[in-house]
């Protein structure tokens, strides 16, 4: 602001030329920075030669969440240790990096703008680390530095959410191509042309093999048959050739399973049948100390994430019991407890990575950690909600719909772990 003063006094008292000289030099150091931030490296790349950026359109500001009063000047004042997994979720006048009309691969569950959301405040938040500055995701800078690599997004329907975000967020730069589906489009293959990225996602709600006898509303004819020693051979015939890769697991422990380990019936969780029934702790740690065990043994040389898992804001009743989520802002910091089923999932989780994580620096692989468990525990606001279906009270304003209080809109606050991920990845 004393730079800008001074030029001021320059441009209102000196001669003609004088002014001429400090706006030449200005509008010199805004092209380079403009330029610096936006690419960051080489105008011959071939990234810049062979794409055209996709321009977002313009949405208006909500000029109310700026009036809340938990945001001051110190929560811009970095200093120490970062964690990028504690922070706050502060007002982004500059909105979502893409929607509905500039991304082609949002599933119509997430869709929410284009299944009619009235409210626009959750597009306006982004995560702020305490103590650093969080860059936001730059797509073609991402594509520049993943070039001829293959990403895979292993575990249930949250990593398939995620991996539509990624490609959303990329798409600005490139369309991505769909070049790999599995008959119930669960696992899927995406690549940019340009920079020869492979991305992929892989159904494997459980990291294990299991057999599951669901129809597509999720309703099961018989119980899941769960190998908790057996790891799922989706990802385990593609890991040698992945070159980074996000595990994660949990919603599915809570469903009714029999457990086997050896080919042998161990017991089950929640089943009708006469044997032993055993807590979702025990089949969750043995599935996670088998997937673990084969990372840290391996010799694999890329980066491997594991992911914990998210929570859901279900009030008043769950999934099928009439649960509902109509917040339109975030929690504050300990306005919310997270439930104690997810408290024992990520417990679980990161007891689990504590143990394998030393053996897997032993033997030079890189396993990190993606806690964004608090992160999105702040986010209430960030679901379809009832919108998960195309303008359900189009018909009846009372309506009784069910509500998606799991799954994030798109755009939405899932966006921030693509931000936290590539400042991993470029910073370390």
């Amino acid at each position: 602001m004393k730079w800008y003063s001074k030029m001021w006094a320059l441009h209102k008292h000196k001669s003609s030329i004088i002014k001429l000289g400090v706006m030449i030099l200005a509008t010199t150091l805004v092209i380079r920075l403009f330029l610096y931030n936006d690419s960051r490296f080489p105008p011959d790349s071939p990234l810049i030669q062979q794409t055209t950026p996709v321009q977002t359109p313009h949405l208006p500001f909500p000029d109310h969440i700026m009036s809340d009063s938990r945001i001051n000047d110190e929560l811009h004042k970095k200093s120490g240790k970062c964690d990028l997994f504690a922070g706050d979720w502060i007002p982004n006048p500059s909105g979502p990096a893409y929607i509905n009309e500039t991304c082609d691969f949002i599933e119509e569950h997430q869709n929410c703008m284009k299944n009619g959301r009235p409210d626009s405040e959750y597009l306006y938040w982004r995560w702020s680390p305490r103590n650093c500055e969080l860059p936001q995701f730059n797509a073609m800078r991402f594509l520049e530095i993943m070039q001829h690599k293959t990403w895979a997004f292993i575990g249930d329907s949250i990593s398939r959410n995620h991996v539509q975000s990624l490609i959303c967020m990329l798409s600005k730069v490139e369309e991505a191509e769909l070049f790999y589906h599995d008959e119930g489009y669960k696992s899927k293959g995406w690549r940019f042309p340009s920079s020869n990225l492979t991305i992929y996602v892989l159904w494997s709600p459980f990291l294990t093999e299991a057999a599951i006898y669901e129809d597509i509303n999720g309703v099961s004819s018989q119980d899941i048959e769960l190998h908790l020693d057996r790891l799922d051979k989706k990802w385990t015939d593609l890991y040698k050739n992945l070159d980074y890769m996000i595990f994660s697991s949990g919603k599915w422990f809570v469903k009714t399973a029999i457990y086997y380990e050896n080919e042998t019936v161990l017991g089950c969780h929640a089943c009708q049948k006469n044997i032993t029934d055993l807590k979702i702790e025990f089949a969750y740690r043995k599935s996670l100390q088998s997937v673990f065990n084969f990372i840290a043994t391996s010799d694999h040389k890329g980066v491997i994430f594991y992911r914990t898992s998210t929570p859901d804001h279900f009030e008043g009743g769950e999934w099928s019991t009439g649960g509902k989520c109509d917040r339109t802002v975030p929690f504050k910091e300990g306005e919310v407890e997270m439930k104690s089923m997810q408290k024992l999932l990520r417990q679980t989780e990161l007891e689990e990575f504590e143990n394998a994580v030393g053996k897997a620096t032993e033997n030079g692989v890189r396993l990190k950690l993606l806690d964004f468990s608090l992160l999105s525990l702040l986010r209430p606001d960030g679901h379809p909600g009832p919108y998960r279906q195309y303008y359900p009270f189009a018909k009846d304003e009372n309506a009784q719909v069910q509500y998606d209080c799991l799954h994030w809109c798109l755009p939405g606050p899932i966006d921030a772990w693509n931000d936290v991920i590539m400042e991993m990845i470029v910073n370390g």
